[in-house]
């Protein structure tokens, strides 16, 4: 049979929210209690949108480990596989750690790009702090899922660029969404079948990326499915920056657009250069990015190239990818275009793959072009035009021709933009959105975007009642060799604000990165930002306040 068998699949009323009960340990030995998990069938009348039903495929007790912060408690790791309803649509493959010590909560993690694999359920938080237990190891349940696919191992290292799976309807409504309901409805009933029959008096989710994308649909689609949501650099208009990075391979790929790595690292030093002070100290972090103005013809070349100057080409192209993308069509979504990316992000070099990519968009897209023209070629290929074989660069984002229905269909799927939290709100959740001022492959003006929106819908005052939206300059997409590598705890936040009624106030971020002497930061609500106020220590957060323009 055709493996990509087409068949639409609708939706279904969802389960209402979680109910309290004692943090508990199961009677039984906690290895019995683990390995008796195993084989246990998931009825699909526990899961509030259409499955097979499930099994759990292994149940298997992890002994303590670790010291400190990264110390983590006994617990059972339960690897189970959720059918779908279209036979020819792969498994929902999660994983659940069950703590011996239960604390009596739950956390959900998202996952990343096109997901296809389980994201690390001991892990942390996105932008989590390094000297502080991860959930797992403060006693919490933790689960996540693969979205509804696995990824092709030819895709390693990078398996969150396999978009193959698309192809399926029901395999893309799990990506798009579906999978979290169902991932986490199976998930609370396994938590129930080892702390016999107890549910999560807390239920929280953190991701970043396509995760805080899935942190927001979570927040939409079923408002009292968690207590709280941590969202870092959300992709939450998910179809629309598709066409963006479509945008972005149409003007790389001209013929002499494309600045190569010696031009992107000396975009980027002089962005730093020209904009460093405007907080009112150098220190190699750029915080007040609305107020650098940089041009960058200053870098125009005057003789023959060299790596030492951008040609007139390359401007533009710069010029173009920093600038709003405006569609002349609009989206079933109810999206108009992107906002761009400011000059900062995707020229630094530390992390090449995830901004413009070492060589240009090419037919076929090759590995070492960036992150998301790949990301715009999966999605040309398999949700699009459903063709493995079609030349994604033949498709003008802005002037898609006969895709256009299909494009425009796909976004109201894939776009989670409703700004009408309200339901969310009234039921108690908690949100706290994350992002970083030089994210290479999520603008944060993107995320200003959504805020702003969801100001005007349900006024400030309601908003700040249950939301908190921060930037953290120099913080990059993937937090490695960043220029102020973020590190907050939270989570302790979140659980504050929501179970003991503590709002955040003046929180601190920690710059993670290794021989930072972890100098500190204000955590400014966006659209502040931390300014030098002349003395004191660079290093620590008290010597700066929080401006807002």
């Amino acid at each position: 049979m055709n493996r990509y068998k087409i068949l639409a699949v609708g939706g279904a009323v969802a389960l209402s929210g979680v109910t309290a009960g004692p943090a508990r340990s199961a009677a039984a030995p906690a290895d019995e209690a683990c390995t008796r998990l195993a084989g246990l069938a998931i009825p699909a009348s526990a899961i509030g949108l259409p499955t097979g039903g499930g099994h759990v495929r292994q149940a298997t007790p992890v002994p303590a480990s670790g010291q400190g912060a990264s110390a983590v408690g006994a617990h059972c790791r339960v690897d189970a596989a959720l059918r779908p309803v279209d036979p020819e649509a792969p498994d929902i493959l999660m994983r659940v750690a069950l703590p011996a010590a239960w604390n009596g909560k739950a956390m959900m993690f998202g996952g990343g790009g096109y997901d296809g694999t389980i994201p690390n359920i001991a892990g942390n938080v996105p932008y989590g702090p390094s000297d502080r237990p991860t959930p797992l190891g403060r006693g919490y349940a933790t689960f996540a899922g693969d979205s509804g696919h696995q990824a092709a191992p030819g895709f390693q290292p990078t398996t969150s660029l396999d978009g193959s799976f698309a192809l399926n309807d029901e395999a893309l409504r799990n990506f798009a969404g579906d999978a979290l309901k169902k991932t986490r409805d199976a998930a609370l009933h396994l938590i129930g079948e080892r702390y016999g029959g107890a549910r999560p008096s807390r239920s929280y989710f953190a991701g970043g990326s396509t995760g805080g994308r899935e942190g927001l649909a979570v927040a939409q689609r079923w408002p009292r499915d968690f207590d709280g949501v941590i969202a870092v650099h959300p992709a939450w208009n998910a179809a629309t920056l598709d066409l963006f990075f479509g945008y972005e391979a149409q003007v790389l790929s001209r013929p002499g657009a494309f600045p190569g790595p010696a031009e992107q690292e000396l975009l980027h030093r002089s962005v730093v250069d020209a904009c460093d002070g405007g907080d009112g100290l150098r220190d190699g972090v750029v915080s007040n990015e609305r107020g650098c103005r940089f041009d960058p013809r200053v870098l125009r070349c005057t003789a023959h190239p060299t790596g030492t100057c951008l040609t007139d080409r390359q401007i533009r192209a710069v010029r173009a990818l920093s600038s709003p993308l405006r569609l002349p069509y609009r989206l079933a979504s109810g999206e108009t275009g992107y906002p761009g990316f400011p000059f900062l992000s995707g020229a630094a070099m530390t992390t090449p793959l995830l901004g413009m990519g070492t060589t240009a968009p090419a037919r076929p897209m090759l590995k070492t072009s960036g992150y998301g023209v790949q990301f715009w070629d999966q999605w040309i290929r398999y949700a699009v035009t459903r063709d493995p074989a079609h030349d994604s660069l033949s498709v003008d984002p802005r002037h898609p021709g006969r895709w256009r229905d299909r494009i425009s269909r796909l976004s109201a799927l894939q776009d989670v933009n409703d700004p009408d939290l309200r339901p969310f709100a009234r039921a108690g959740g908690r949100l706290i959105i994350v992002h970083g001022l030089a994210d290479e492959l999520v603008s944060h003006r993107s995320t200003a975007q959504y805020f702003a929106r969801v100001n005007a819908t349900m006024g400030a005052d309601a908003t700040r009642r249950f939301a908190r939206f921060y930037t953290v300059p120099g913080a990059n997409h993937v937090n490695v060799k960043a220029a102020f590598a973020a590190g907050w705890d939270s989570l302790t936040a979140l659980e504050n604000w929501r179970e003991r009624a503590t709002a955040p106030r003046d929180p601190v971020v920690t710059d993670v990165n290794p021989g930072a002497s972890a100098r500190t930061r204000p955590l400014c609500e966006y659209p502040a930002w931390p300014r030098y106020q002349g003395t004191g220590d660079p290093g620590a957060a008290t010597s700066f306040t929080c401006r807002r323009f």
